[in-house]
């Protein structure tokens, strides 16, 4: 009998992890779009460093930022799945985060190439992401790998 990857029932933790961290980036996604939630709204453009609009007033968002939340909101949720598949996005998912805050260092906040837009703010959660998703990934990997009941 061929074995799959997909659990019906229960979910280990690291696909619950998975699933808790698409839902915040799925929120935060939505909350993007909330006048009053994101201040200077009308200022929000679709991308760029132009886009003035700050997500609780603090991290710089713009429509792409905003729907690129939304897709990585539903990769999370979609990847939760699987164990293996929840492992990679927390996995891969935190080395983007992680390079996406090496791109917010290197580059300047008021030139073309801040497209996504980022600002200090959102560069040092990008850091706090990318580390906490990698190390989701390997503390709840290694948890698995110690004979709990979750599949692979």
């Amino acid at each position: 009998m061929a074995t799959t990857n997909r659990t019906t029932g229960h979910k280990s933790n690291l696909q619950k992890a998975s699933q808790a961290v698409g839902a915040v980036f799925l929120l935060v996604g939505i909350l993007g779009f909330i006048p009053g939630i994101t201040s200077n709204y009308s200022s929000l453009g679709f991308a760029g460093h132009g886009s003035e609009a700050l997500l609780l007033g603090i991290f710089q968002v713009s429509v792409l930022h905003n729907i690129v939340h939304l897709l990585f909101g539903v990769a999370g949720i979609l990847m939760a799945r699987t164990h293996t598949q929840a492992r990679n996005f927390l996995l891969y998912g935190g080395v983007v985060y992680l390079v996406l805050w090496l791109y917010g260092l290197l580059i300047g906040h008021d030139t073309p190439a801040n497209f996504v837009p980022v600002n200090n703010a959102d560069n040092w959660l990008h850091l706090l992401l990318g580390l906490g998703m990698i190390a989701l990934a390997v503390m709840l990997s290694r948890d698995t790998a110690r004979g709990t009941s979750a599949r692979r």
